[in-house]
């Protein structure tokens, strides 16, 4: 192919730490895979990053190299990862579809290499994850309400007042995380939602218990906003 290449990560694993080490070469064949497929199809590997002995059944927010990527994903802009194969990306069928779903909602596009269409066709063993997940998600919301409702109900009988939830993140606030995610003109790159959080708190902008924001917090203050999601998409 020809003309400018797509940028996009790599990224790697090994489920055995005795397939990890310099005189294997499980993370040299998927890097082979990986670089071979971009050079072939106009993309440009510009970082690797590399989970060594961890499971393929492991969420992937779980694992140190995919945290890192993540980070990365989400603070320059890039939105292509390239794996060998789906069962590098993750061997339980649960957490292939999580993960996915996981990298879909930001924007990202997942490519097994040797599998290119593997997550964007559906099949019957897709389908079926899918709908049980949903029914689990929508269920765990309902009972999160719930309990916390019981919960501020209790609350509210033992002091003689009505205790409300929890209160939304003020406009101030809202504003500030919008503006330290915007990309920084000379670079390009965004702040990472960690860097917001520790930015956001040298700024007088905390969470209710004083403390900085966590990733997640910024992230849905960022959707709130209205830039999160549209950002990815662009």
């Amino acid at each position: 192919m020809t003309g400018k290449k797509v940028p996009a990560f790599a990224y790697m694993r090994t489920s055995s730490a005795t397939n990890v080490g310099a005189d294997k070469d499980s993370d040299k064949r998927q890097l082979a895979a990986i670089t071979s497929y971009a050079d072939a199809n106009g993309f440009e590997v510009i970082k690797v990053y590399y989970d060594a002995a961890v499971s393929g059944a492991d969420p992937i927010e779980q694992r140190p190299g995919m945290g890192d990527l993540l980070d990365a994903v989400l603070s320059n802009g890039t939105r292509t990862i390239l794996v060998e194969s789906p069962d590098r990306f993750a061997r339980d069928a649960t957490v292939q579809e999580l993960g996915y779903r996981l990298l879909k909602d930001r924007g990202v596009d997942l490519i097994p290499t040797t599998a290119p269409d593997f997550f964007t066709v559906d099949t019957p063993t897709s389908e079926m994850v899918r709908t049980i997940l949903g029914a689990v998600s929508a269920f765990e919301r309902r009972s999160t309400v719930d309990k916390l409702k019981a919960a501020r109900d209790r609350k509210s009988a033992k002091l003689g007042r009505r205790v409300e939830g929890r209160k939304p993140v003020n406009d101030e606030t809202l504003a500030t995380a919008k503006r330290l995610y915007r990309r920084n003109p000379k670079t390009g790159k965004r702040r990472s939602l960690r860097q917001i959080a520790i930015e956001l708190a040298e700024l007088g902008h905390t969470a209710p218990n004083r403390k900085e924001y966590n990733a997640n917090s910024v992230r849905q203050m960022l959707q709130r906003a209205g830039v999160y999601e549209a950002s990815q998409r662009a």
